[in-house]
């Protein structure tokens, strides 16, 4: 696993070892990153100059590859012991530790956002069916901005919108869909 493009293009990223976290792949991340970037409703815009969040961070790959790409700050939210160890090596690796705030919590259980962020990642466990109870605590909590992007990765055969959200894109990749949604 490594970062696909910007200042960190190829830099390597560590995951820990075991089946507790699946980091989003290589290819799924670039075409994620394509759709913010060539879609009607996105643009370089979207992300240059962005402040984001990586829920359920795990390794940080979503938050990072913004990063380089051009976003100004990262917030990460994470549970699992080994993920944030991970998670702080990269960001350490990269040397984005003054852009980086990294908190050991859970996203649906959000602390108070510092200031709201107009992209926002999340990446649950999928079997755990998180996704909506997530969504709606982070948007309590005020981490969502008015008129974000929120790329949310689910199982295949389940992606429909949470409520509350219009959904602006979708793209199968094995076995995850990516949606891209805003609130309201």
């Amino acid at each position: 696993m490594r970062i696909i493009a910007g200042r960190h293009r190829g830099r390597r990223l560590a995951a820990p070892a075991g089946a507790a976290t699946r980091p989003t792949a290589d290819r799924v991340r670039q075409a994620l990153f394509d759709m913010l970037w060539h879609a009607p409703w996105g643009g370089r815009e979207r992300v240059e100059g962005a402040t984001v969040l990586d829920a359920f961070a795990g390794t940080g790959a979503l938050g990072l590859e913004a990063l380089s790409r051009g976003a100004d700050r990262a917030s990460f939210l994470e549970t699992d012991r080994a993920a944030l160890a991970a998670l702080r090596a990269n960001i350490a690796a990269c040397r984005e530790e003054a852009r980086c705030t990294v908190l050991a919590a859970d996203a649906t259980r959000p602390p108070r956002a510092a200031a709201p962020c107009g992209l926002v990642f999340l990446d649950p466990p999928y079997a755990e069916g998180l996704m909506t109870s997530a969504l709606a605590a982070l948007g309590a909590a005020g981490w969502i901005a008015p008129g974000a992007l929120v790329c949310a990765e689910y199982p295949a055969a389940a992606a429909e919108p949470p409520p509350g959200f219009t959904l602006l894109a979708e793209r199968a990749h094995g076995a995850a869909r990516l949606l891209v949604l805003q609130p309201g």
